[in-house]
């Protein structure tokens, strides 16, 4: 069986291989064009799409799936059409392709800059949901690469019915269907191939859970971009204005649970928390959010907040779960998340402009907010279009990866007949 999935996944690193170098050369109306069939034969195939994620939904609730994959595997028409604007906005987005920056002339004579052009060939491993497959493949095309996806065995008919509408949308314009594939097999030899197929696949993004990401990190043999996991924080600072740190504490824990940008530490300085946690804590009530807190949360709050242990403080729940600490200030705040977070997602709540400019000096994440829920950290809202997964790498992309994080640079010399003396 191996051998077969090793011929198979060979045959699809061939085909994305010769995909990407049409995709590099295509104009941005070719892609756009592209784009805009895709997202007519997706509104056409809404109810078969919906009627294919019934089909996983079903199946993933016998299989007892948790509340967070769960989830995130749902599509509804309230996020079909979240998808379908994403895509408008990636048509709509700048294409970086050919961009030329950094223009100068040396004292030679020649004239040298760089160009932004495609990765190649990416590939991508994810879990649950199914929106991702278009808004990768939306990213991947527009950026002017092949993509390879291979998503959980959960989605497997969502994901087969997105990219049925993706590869008639491609073809509909005269660009290879096989610039996006979906890997067809659910066996798990299929990613080991993925992730060391170094001829043919040119960096890999993994999205899911924590076990992923450390396998795909750990067996590589291609550049991965990735985040491990999504310990975010908020910070309420003494000085805070409670009138925002109530709504933006709410929402940063319960928009929604399953998300990687959803709070999961909520830090409060001393000097406030016997104000501001028993009104917050009334508010996480209403929602029926258990809380598991410190000494002194217990001491503010009562017995009916959980003891919460060291390996609380580094727990990415998803899940209606919070851990809250009282800290003595920013110094012992930022020390808290530097330790424990994951620099994915970090916010601070004050009125105080010193030391909202200590707090984005010294958090090590890649997105640092200021009176803001940290829900905000997503490609979608920061412009992008859409988003192929959040990095909390340092090296090549950092924070929401969009377009751009899909595009490498080669210098460029223009040259009038100059030798080298």
């Amino acid at each position: 069986m191996h051998d077969s999935i090793e011929h198979y996944m060979q045959t699809v690193g061939q085909n994305a291989r010769q995909a990407s170098r049409l995709l590099a050369s295509a104009s941005t109306l070719t892609k756009n064009n592209a784009l805009s069939a895709i997202f007519t034969a997706l509104e056409d195939r809404q109810p078969q799409i919906l009627a294919a994620n019934a089909i996983d939904m079903q199946k993933a609730h016998e299989n007892n799936l948790d509340s967070a994959l769960l989830d995130r595997l749902e599509l509804n028409p309230s996020r079909f059409k979240g998808m379908l604007q994403g895509l408008k906005d990636v048509i709509a987005l700048k294409d970086p392709i050919g961009e030329i920056t950094d223009m100068s002339y040396r004292p030679t004579g020649i004239q040298l800059g760089k160009m932004r052009v495609p990765l190649g060939v990416v590939g991508m491993i994810y879990e649950s949901r199914p929106n991702v497959t278009l808004e990768a493949a939306s990213l991947a095309l527009k950026s002017g690469n092949a993509i390879i996806l291979r998503g959980g065995s959960e989605a497997l008919e969502s994901n087969k019915a997105i990219a049925e509408a993706i590869q008639y949308g491609l073809k509909k314009v005269g660009l290879p269907e096989h610039a996006v594939q979906v890997i067809a097999t659910s066996d798990r030899a299929a990613v080991g191939q993925l992730i060391t197929m170094s001829e043919y696949v040119d960096v890999i993004i993994p999205r899911g859970g924590k076990g992923l990401i450390e396998r795909i990190t750990l067996e590589a043999r291609i550049p991965v971009i990735k985040h491990l996991d999504g310990n975010c924080h908020v910070f309420v600072e003494a000085e805070a204005d409670l009138h925002k740190a109530l709504p933006i504490a709410l929402n940063a824990k319960t928009h929604r649970y399953g998300v990687c940008n959803a709070m999961e530490t909520l830090l409060v300085d001393e000097n406030i928390a016997e104000e501001f946690l028993p009104r917050i804590a009334e508010l996480y009530a209403e929602k029926h959010v258990e809380l598991r807190g410190c000494d002194q949360t217990r001491r503010i709050l009562g017995e009916s907040v959980k003891v919460a242990t060291e390996e609380d403080w580094y727990t990415e729940y998803l899940a209606p779960i919070l851990a809250i600490k009282v800290v003595s200030g920013i110094d012992e705040a930022i020390q808290h998340i530097n330790q424990y977070g994951s620099h994915h997602t970090d916010a601070i709540i004050t009125e105080n402009y010193s030391l909202v400019r200590k707090f984005l000096a010294e958090v090590d994440s890649s997105s640092v907010m200021i009176n803001a829920s940290t829900r905000f950290a997503d490609g979608f809202e920061y412009g992008l279009g859409a988003e192929i997964g959040i990095s909390t790498d340092k090296i090549h992309a950092r924070g929401p990866v969009g377009l751009e994080g899909l595009t490498s640079q080669k210098w460029i010399v223009f040259g009038d007949g100059q030798i080298r003396q």
